[in-house]
């Protein structure tokens, strides 16, 4: 169980990054439609479970190694299709990554005071160290920091939570109109998929049957549920436009429990931290042929992504995650077809 808890922690640890901690995500997703935002975390939570347990039972059948061969069973023709898909989601993870880092020392700059620079030189080198170490380093980074963010959160949640009558959200959210929040919640997973597969791959070789298999993709959808729900819990307590705060979540916990906001702070980092990780050693697992070309390609990616610290990527990334998502509706169907196929044998 306990190496099944850390596989399980890497994966939430690449699904929580900046945006889902600040809660910017959930209020675009979920909040912003009510209460048929919360059916809609649960449907988002249960496909993305459904994903990585079909994902896991492709790529143990197959042997899949990185995302190129993934792609090769997905589209069985057209190699140029194959090559640009795989270029763009590489571009995608790349630029995420670019994000998480420029991400890390903006909260720096506006928290602390210390210029931006500074705290993205921080993270790149964290993240340099944590790449020497391959996918093991992953693993014990998620291992040690998910578990306490995970507690912190329901912690917040928990004090937020308080008096607050569920059958009265709708006093605080705009409500949706039509079938939108489930287009939202299909959208959030599908592009969150886009980045989650890569990361899922490098795990294989840690994963042994189909018992494991089913336990992995349970545990994260539950964990996924509370913690979407909580953060959507800590929006509640959100007392000016929402739509004009850049970090609903860090807004509530700084102004109603300041004593807290240094934890808060902790999480945001450790989140950013996590997801960065993660998108870099996918990055690498899948455009590395050796150990040397690794660590070149590591020491590039992380020099690089101070250089571009300070230009700003969200906008290109609003743009950006919506044709993603769309790009990752494809992959969620062609995945779900293929997982259906044999299982893993027990062992």
């Amino acid at each position: 169980m306990k190496n099944i808890l850390k596989i399980v922690f890497v994966i939430i640890g690449a699904l929580i990054g900046a945006g889902f901690a600040s809660g910017q995500e959930i209020n675009i997703f979920f909040f912003s439609h009510g209460i048929q935002g919360l059916f809609g975390i649960i449907i988002s939570s249960v496909l993305m479970g459904i994903i990585i347990y079909n994902t896991l039972n492709i790529i143990n059948k197959y042997d899949i190694k990185n995302y190129k061969e993934f792609l090769d069973i997905l589209i069985k023709k057209d190699s140029i299709i194959k090559n640009i898909i795989n270029l763009i989601i590489n571009i995608f993870i790349l630029i995420t990554f670019f994000i998480m880092i420029a991400g890390f020392g903006a909260y720096f700059e506006q928290e602390f005071g210390i210029n931006s620079i500074i705290g993205s030189i921080i993270l790149a080198i964290l993240n340099f160290i944590i790449f020497n170490k391959s996918i093991e380093g992953l693993i014990k980074a998620n291992g040690i920091l998910i578990p306490i963010l995970i507690l912190f959160l329901i912690i917040i949640g928990f004090l937020c939570s308080k008096e607050i009558n569920i059958l009265e959200i709708q006093k605080y959210v705009v409500k949706s109109n039509g079938l939108k929040w489930l287009l939202d919640a299909i959208l959030y997973c599908s592009y969150n998929s886009i980045l989650l597969i890569p990361v899922i791959i490098t795990l294989k070789k840690y994963i042994k049957n189909r018992k494991q298999t089913i336990l992995i993709s349970t545990i994260t959808t539950i964990i996924t549920i509370g913690l979407s729900i909580i953060i959507y819990m800590i929006l509640l307590k959100v007392d000016v436009d929402i739509t004009k705060l850049e970090m609903p979540a860090v807004y509530v916990v700084s102004n109603m429990f300041k004593i807290l906001r240094i934890i808060y702070g902790f999480i945001i980092l450790a989140s950013i931290f996590t997801t960065s990780i993660s998108l870099g050693t996918s990055f690498l697992e899948n455009t590395c042929n050796n150990k040397k070309s690794y660590k070149q390609i590591a020491i590039i990616m992380c020099i690089s992504s101070v250089l571009v610290s300070k230009i700003g990527f969200s906008n290109l990334v609003n743009m950006l995650y919506p044709i993603f998502g769309y790009l990752g509706i494809i992959q969620i169907i062609k995945i779900t077809n293929l997982g259906t196929c044999p299982k893993l044998e027990n062992s």
